[in-house]
């Protein structure tokens, strides 16, 4: 008689998988619209306390309250931003997961001063853990690969 069971448990975990999928790019979301709104709270809420962030002009980071500093450092100075996440992927291992996906990030320079945004794009890579209270980010690594306009408050060079 054949083994069923290996069915039956795949098809347990598929719910499971596209929760864990759902819940983390929900995460991505909630931080990443908070950000927008210059809710540091929020968006470090999104971190864990050991979390790694990597950006080129600014190497590495580490500790969530390090890098909250850092951003809000960096993003404070503009009126208004938008980030968008884009081509969002993940995979779920676990406790463990992975992401990838494209920022496009977009600010106004000055107030009022809509006509000459400063833009960037480029490749996002996550990683993630699961803790008793959902998942958080672990680690980030940003790219840029195209900038626009002129970064005036020298915030990403």
């Amino acid at each position: 008689m054949p083994d069923t069971t290996t069915g039956h448990d795949d098809l347990a975990r598929r719910p499971r998988l596209l929760e864990d999928k759902e819940a983390l790019r929900a995460l991505m979301i909630r931080g990443w619209r908070a950000l927008d709104r210059k809710d540091w709270r929020t968006w470090i809420g999104c971190w864990a306390e050991d979390a790694v962030l990597e950006f080129g002009p600014w190497g590495e980071i580490r500790g969530s309250a390090a890098i909250r500093a850092k951003v809000e450092e960096a993003e404070a100075p503009y009126p208004s931003m938008q980030h968008h996440l884009l081509n969002l992927h993940f995979e779920v291992m676990g406790d463990r997961a992975a992401g990838v996906g494209y920022m496009w990030f977009v600010a106004v320079t000055a107030p009022g001063r809509t006509d000459a945004p400063y833009s960037m794009g480029g490749p996002y890579d996550w990683e993630f853990r699961r803790g008793p209270d959902g998942w958080l980010v672990t680690r980030q690594r940003l790219g840029v690969w195209w900038t626009g306009g002129e970064d005036a408050q020298g915030s990403f060079g």
